[in-house]
């Protein structure tokens, strides 16, 4: 090499020195990076320092810019996305001087270019799945546990139920998010958590990488109260956010609870804002919902409003029908036809009265016979005949209708107060035990042929009237609440 050359590749190599001495970062801003980072655990959580920010590397400082290292292009991105913004202000309360932070992707060098890519991929790769378990790891310890008993081909269709039923088949069996939230709502008992446990059931078995949450709207407030006295809320939000699914069961739980819906509300809106899928359920729907904010309850009437009526006849004799099958169970139909008829309350408590008679005669080894079944749910049948008298029927129903009780005895026919006497009399040979005569009597002296033609006609409304429907459920549950 010539004199010249070699001066020349001199002060190159000294221009080189001279700026990465430049970019070096001073002591002060070296400590007052260590000292944000160590204070990243405490902002963000343990579970989300340790899988993304642990490996963050101050490499330079520049016009206020501190550039930040990361080992993979994934985790660049994400913590973008995520984090930078909050880093950088927590950098900046410490020195002003810092107008931001530079994320940069550093590997360990390779001979060949192609070889250090397909190395960046896998590593990629293998953080994505890395990030993605651990927050499903993180999400489980949040979320309730799913019923195994709970899946689609358990849960038996009716005209009380199929809107809420096709709606949540819509949700598991489509690629794109059909409405959102999907909103489900009806009485304690009808079968909404069992359809919330089917849909998380299902996105779980058909998409293993979708983060699924489920949890009470008692629980979420409790998480979040908790994040709260804890200082870890940014955590919290991001784990709440980060979902694919959001499902809240009871969501009334929170009426009044305003701190409570405030973040649900922001949660609400961010996942809407990434195509993420929202479900809640919860006992009326979100115009009837009291104690809650207008704006959520706004947000909560979006997308699909399904609502489950309460079960007629021939739903809760299909259900006990299904439920023989699993069970395996020789049961006469005589016998199921008895609890369609007598528990009527919600479909819980049928099924535990099933339960009940099939565990007796395995342990006393006897035969389920209808006088068998009348004696071993004696104390159900009478509680609900010692609760709940025929009086107490009329004078429900006549303080739902704002009518007189003596308007149940009467003969007006006006249909003002004809329906809603019809609608007494069938509650009355729901939850009661008298027969035909006696109800009629109970009611101005009426034959036993007006009481079965008021209960077949309230039988067919509660399938066509929504309005009846709701009528009939909110009597039922003032009677046996």
């Amino acid at each position: 090499m010539s004199d010249l050359g070699e001066k020349t590749a001199a002060v190159i190599q000294g221009n080189i020195a001279l700026k990465e001495a430049s970019l070096k970062p001073t002591p002060a801003i070296s400590a007052l990076w260590t000292q944000v980072h160590n204070e990243m655990r405490g902002e963000f959580g343990e579970a989300i320092f340790r899988s993304w920010l642990k490996p963050l590397t101050l490499q330079a400082y520049y016009h206020g810019t501190m550039e930040i290292s990361v080992p993979t292009r994934f985790m660049r991105d994400w913590i973008q996305t995520h984090y930078a913004a909050r880093i950088e202000e927590m950098c900046r309360e410490q020195n002003t001087d810092i107008k931001r932070i530079q994320l940069v992707v550093i590997q360990s060098s390779t001979p060949l270019e192609e070889d250090t890519k397909e190395e960046d991929d896998v590593l990629s790769d293998l953080a994505q799945k890395k990030a993605n378990q651990n927050r499903k790891n993180a999400i489980a310890e949040i979320s309730a546990p799913l019923d195994s008993r709970f899946r689609f081909d358990t849960f038996v269709v009716g005209k009380s139920n199929a809107l809420a039923h096709a709606a949540a088949r819509r949700v598991v069996e489509s690629d794109t998010v059909p409405f959102n939230p999907l909103f489900i709502y009806g009485g304690v008992g009808l079968g909404k958590t069992h359809l919330m446990h089917a849909i998380a059931h299902t996105l779980e078995e058909q998409s293993p990488d979708k983060v699924v949450m489920y949890l009470s709207a008692e629980k979420f407030m409790y998480q979040f109260v908790r994040a709260l006295r804890a200082n870890e809320a940014m955590s919290f939000k991001e784990q709440f956010r980060s979902v694919d699914v959001l499902m809240i069961d009871d969501i009334q739980f929170i009426a009044g609870k305003e701190s409570t819906q405030e973040e649900f509300f922001h949660t609400f809106n961010a996942l809407v804002d990434q195509n993420k899928q929202i479900i809640i359920s919860a006992d009326r729907a979100p115009s009837d919902l009291t104690g809650i904010d207008e704006r959520l309850r706004s947000r909560l009437a979006w997308g699909l409003v399904a609502d489950i009526q309460p079960t007629s006849y021939e739903l809760r004799l299909g259900i006990l029908q299904t439920k023989r099958e699993q069970l395996k169970a020789t049961i006469p139909d005589s016998v199921l036809e008895f609890l369609a008829l007598k528990v009527t309350s919600n479909i819980r408590e049928l099924e535990g009265a099933l339960n009940r008679i099939v565990a007796h005669s395995d342990v006393a080894n006897q035969t389920i016979t209808l006088e068998s079944t009348q004696d071993v749910l004696q104390d159900l049948l009478r509680s609900h005949d010692r609760r709940i008298t025929i009086d107490e029927i009329q004078r429900k129903v006549a303080e739902h209708y704002n009518l007189r009780v003596s308007d149940m005895h009467s003969a007006r026919r006006a249909r003002s107060v004809a329906r809603p006497r019809q609608v007494a009399m069938y509650l009355s040979k729901q939850l009661t035990a008298r027969s035909l005569p006696e109800i009629g009597r109970k009611f101005g002296g009426r034959d036993h042929t007006t009481v079965m033609h008021a209960v077949r006609k309230v039988e067919e409304l509660i399938d066509e009237d929504a309005q009846i429907a709701q009528d009939v459920d909110v009597v039922r549950r003032a009677l046996t609440g």
